[in-house]
C-alpha cells in the first residue's frame, strides 16, 4: 500500500506538469529502500507536516511522509521556487529572498506558513533551524509539533559547553579543554598556552565544520578567533567560542541514537566519519572497519547514557575521536538528522525519518537493543559542486546542463534535491546528493560506488567525484588505515586526479583515438551511406599524433568490422564499443578491461575532454599531417599570477585588507572571500606595492575575478 501511494503521488505530480525527476525519485524510493518496521496504517500521526528546510534532506523527508500517508508542506526562497522539494510537496510557501537569514532562518516568515497551510508538525531537517531552541519553543507555543527532540535537549546539546559539562557527569569520555566562553584573542592565545598545542576552536553554537580552526601557535590562534568567532555569528547568530586540545590523528566515529518519550533508547551501531576536508565530511562508511565488539558496545552505552541523562527523544547523534589504541572522547552532540543517516538505514533496515515523527507523536520504540542488526556494509560520498583540485574542494557555481544519476546499478540509493536545470548559487551548500551504496561486504560496497561514481553524469559545474574516486580506491582507504588527516597526509601537495599506469595511460590513448575515428566515420556518413560520393574508398587506417600531458604519442588505428585495432607506441590492443556519440556514458572494451568513460567535448579541432577513472583527462587527436604543421603555431603566455590575485571561487567580499600604495609581504592578508559560509583568507603571493583593488567589501564576485593588483 506504501508503494501503491507512492505512485498516485508521482502520477499527481505529472500530470500537473511537473518533471518527471520527481517521477523518478518516487518510483526508485518505493521500490528500492526496503525498511525492516512497516508503518502501521493503524498508528495515527499528522494529517500535514511542513519541512523547514530545502534540497535534499527536504526531499528525503517528504518521501516518507508520503510513504505514511501524510501531507507536506515546502518551504522555500524566491530562488527556489522552481527547486525539487517544491515541486515535490503537495503544497508550497515563499518565505522570503535568496539570503539564508531572510528565507530559511527567517522564523517569523516560516511560522506565517504554518499558520497559512495548517500544518502540524515541523521537520527541520539539518542545518538552519534544525537546532534552535527559540523556533521549537516557538513551534511549542502555537501547539505545532517539532519532530525532533525537546527544547531542554537541544539547549544542552546544542551548547558545546554545556553539553561538555552534561557529559562528563553522564560518565561519558571527553577532551581536555577550556570549558568556558572565550572572551577574545588574547584569552585565547593564554588558554590555548595552558592546555598545550595544537588545539582546535570552535564554535559553541556550530556544527557542520563551520567555525572550526586548528591551531599550532599563538599567531594561528589570534587568527583561527578571528575567524571562526565571524563563521559562527555568520552561520549560527552566536559567535561564542571554546577551545579544547586537539587529538592528532585521530579517527571521526559517531554513534547514531534513537529516544523515545517513554525513557526508551538505543544505539543503532556506528559510522566512520574521518574522511574531511576542512572539517567537513566526505565519505562515510557503516560500521568501521576499526572498533571492535567491545568497543562498539562502550561507546554505544556511553551515547545512550548521554541521550537518558537530557531525556532525549528523537534521532540523533553523539560523535567522538578515537585515537590509535581506542581510546575515546566525546566531540559532540548533533541533536537532529544526520547529513550521513542512509547508510545507518542500510545496515539496520530503519527508517530514520520514519521513527522521528513515531517518537513526535509519543509512540514508543518498537525495537529493542537486540534487535538492531548489521546488516552488510554501506558507503556515502557527499557529491559536491566545487572543485577538488584547489584546497580539496572550493565551490563551484552553474546550472546543470545534464544530469544522470546512476540508479541503474545495483545497491545504489542517491539522496538529491537536484535536477537537470538545476542551479547550484553562492547562496546555499554546494552539495549535488549524497551517493550511497550497500553490499553484503565491504568490498562489494565500495566496488559498487566505483561504478556508480563512473556512471554518474554530471554537466555544467565541476564536480568532486575525480576525489570521491581516488578516496574509495586508494589502497589505504580500502585497508582501513584513515584518520581525519587522510587527505594531507595521502595528497600533502593537494589534489591532483588520478596518476595514470603505464597500462592505463595506453588503454586512455587507444580510447581516445578510437573515439576521435569513430567520430570521423560517423561524420562522414548519413544513414549508413556516404554523404558526399567520393571516388576513393573509405579509410581503413588511420595515423594519429594524441597530446596527453604535452606529451605526443604515435597512434595508428585500423578499422575491423566489430572493433578498432590500436597500435599505441608500438604496442597493440583491441578497442570495441556501441560508439554512440550522443549518449553521456559509453562503455568501452579496451583489451581484457572494460570501462566506462564520459565524453565531455569533442570539437572539430580535436580537442577531446574524457572523464576516465573519475579524472578528467584533456587529449588533443591530430592526424600525421595536422602535427607536423602544429609546431609552426604560436604559443599562448602565460599570466604572470604572482602579481595579480584572483578569486578562486565565486563568493562575497567580507573584508579588505589592503589598499592603492600599501606594502604587502608574501604570505601577508588581502581580502576574505565568504563562499557557502566558510571564509577564505586570500594572501599576497610576493611581497610587493599594491598598485589597485577591484573589490570592496558586500561586493559578489565570480571565480577568476580580479581582486587586487600588485606592482
Amino acid at each position: 500500500m506504501a508503494a501503491l501511494r507512492v505512485l498516485i503521488q508521482a502520477h499527481r505530480l505529472l500530470t500537473n506538469g511537473q518533471h518527471s525527476a520527481s517521477w523518478a525519485k518516487c518510483c526508485w524510493f518505493a521500490s528500492h529502500v526496503q525498511y525492516s518496521t512497516a508503518y502501521s496504517t493503524d498508528e495515527k500521526t499528522f494529517d500535514k507536516v511542513l519541512i523547514a528546510n530545502r534540497g535534499e534532506i527536504a526531499c528525503r523527508v517528504i518521501k516518507t511522509c508520503r510513504k505514511m500517508g501524510i501531507k507536506t508542506v515546502s518551504v522555500h526562497s524566491d530562488v527556489d521556487s522552481a527547486a525539487v522539494h517544491v515541486k515535490m510537496a503537495d503544497e508550497a510557501v515563499c518565505v522570503g529572498p535568496a539570503p539564508t537569514s531572510k528565507s530559511y532562518l527567517n522564523m517569523d516568515a516560516i511560522m506565517e506558513a504554518i499558520r497559512k497551510t495548517g500544518a502540524q508538525a515541523v521537520h527541520p531537517g539539518y542545518g538552519f533551524l534544525s537546532e534552535n531552541k527559540e523556533f521549537a519553543r516557538r513551534l511549542a507555543a502555537e501547539n505545532v509539533t517539532f519532530i525532533g527532540p525537546d527544547t531542554h535537549a537541544i539547549q544542552a546539546m546544542g551548547d558545546k559547553i554545556e553539553s561538555k559539562l552534561l557529559a562528563k557527569n553522564a560518565k561519558v569520555n571527553t577532551i581536555p579543554g577550556f570549558d568556558g566562553v572565550v572572551k577574545d584573542a588574547d584569552e585565547a592565545v593564554r588558554i590555548a598556552g595552558e592546555i598545550g598545542y595544537p588545539v582546535m576552536i570552535k564554535a559553541s553554537a556550530g556544527g557542520g565544520g563551520k567555525g572550526m580552526r586548528i591551531a599550532w601557535d599563538d599567531e594561528e590562534t589570534r587568527e583561527g578567533f578571528r575567524f571562526s568567532s565571524q563563521e559562527a555569528a555568520s552561520s549560527f547568530g552566536d559567535d561564542r567560542l571554546l577551545i579544547e586540545k586537539f587529538i592528532d590523528n585521530p579517527r571521526h566515529i559517531e554513534i547514531q541514537v534513537l529516544a523515545d518519550k517513554h525513557g526508551n533508547a538505543l544505539w543503532l551501531n556506528e559510522r566512520e566519519c574521518s574522511i574531511q576536508r576542512r572539517n567537513q565530511k566526505v565519505v562515510e562508511e557503516a560500521p568501521s572497519t576499526f572498533l571492535d565488539p567491545k568497543t562498539r558496545k562502550a561507546m554505544g552505552e556511553q551515547a545512550v547514557a548521554l541521550a537518558k541523562a537530557v531525556k532525549y527523544s528523537s534521532a540523533g547523534t553523539v560523535e567522538f575521536l578515537i585515537d590509535s589504541k581506542k581510546n575515546f572522547f566525546f566531540l559532540e552532540m548533533n541533536t537532529r538528522l544526520q547529513v550521513e543517516h542512509p547508510i545507518t538505514e542500510c545496515i539496520t533496515g530503519l527508517d530514520l525519518v520514519q521513527e522521528m515523527i513515531r517518537v513526535a507523536k509519543g509512540y514508543p520504540l518498537k525495537h529493542k537493543q537486540a534487535d538492531v542488526p548489521i546488516n552488510g556494509w554501506a558507503v556515502e560520498c557527499r557529491v559536491y559542486a566545487e572543485d577538488p583540485y584547489k584546497s580539496f574542494g572550493l565551490p563551484s557555481i552553474g546550472r546543470l546542463s545534464q544530469y544522470q544519476e546512476p540508479l541503474h546499478l545495483p545497491g545504489v540509493r542517491v539522496d538529491s534535491g537536484i535536477q537537470e536545470g538545476s542551479d547550484i548559487s553562492i547562496y546555499y551548500d554546494p552539495m549535488i546528493s549524497k551517493l550511497v551504496t550497500h553490499g553484503s561486504t565491504r568490498a562489494e560496497a565500495l566496488k559498487r560506488m566505483e561504478d556508480a561514481l563512473d556512471n554518474y553524469v554530471i554537466r555544467g559545474v565541476t564536480h568532486n567525484i575525480p576525489l570521491l574516486r581516488e578516496v574509495i580506491t586508494n589502497p589505504r582507504f580500502i585497508k582501513g588505515d584513515i584518520t581525519t588527516k587522510f587527505l594531507p597526509d595521502v595528497y600533502p601537495d593537494g589534489f591532483k586526479g588520478h596518476s595514470l599506469t603505464s597500462q592505463e595511460k595506453n588503454e586512455l590513448l587507444a580510447t581516445t583515438a578510437s573515439l576521435y575515428v569513430a567520430a570521423q566515420i560517423r561524420s562522414r556518413r548519413f544513414l549508413n551511406n556516404i554523404r558526399v560520393p567520393i571516388a576513393k574508398n573509405d579509410l581503413k587506417t588511420w595515423d594519429l599524433s594524441v597530446m596527453l600531458d604535452g606529451t605526443s604519442h604515435s597512434i595508428s588505428v585500423t578499422k575491423h568490422k566489430d572493433h578498432f585495432c590500436v597500435e599505441v607506441d608500438g604496442s597493440k590492443v583491441n578497442v570495441s564499443s556501441e560508439w554512440n556519440l550522443s549518449s553521456p556514458l559509453l562503455s568501452v572494451s579496451v583489451g581484457d578491461t572494460l570501462e566506462t568513460i564520459q565524453c565531455l567535448s569533442h570539437d572539430a579541432a580535436g580537442n577531446i575532454s574524457i572523464q576516465f577513472l573519475g579524472t578528467v583527462y584533456k587529449l588533443q587527436v591530430l592526424t600525421k599531417h595536422a602535427a607536423e604543421l602544429s609546431k609552426y603555431m604560436p604559443e599562448k603566455v602565460e599570466e604572470d599570477t604572482s602579481s595579480i590575485l584572483r578569486s578562486p571561487m565565486p563568493g562575497t567580499v567580507v573584508a579588505v585588507s589592503v589598499k592603492p600604495g600599501d606594502m604587502v609581504s608574501e604570505g601577508q592578508e588581502i581580502c576574505v572571500i565568504e563562499a557557502m559560509k566558510m571564509q577564505n583568507s586570500m594572501t599576497a603571493a610576493k611581497t610587493a606595492k599594491v598598485a589597485a583593488v577591484h573589490c570592496k567589501p558586500g561586493e559578489t564576485v565570480g571565480e577568476g575575478d580580479l581582486l587586487v593588483q600588485l606592482e
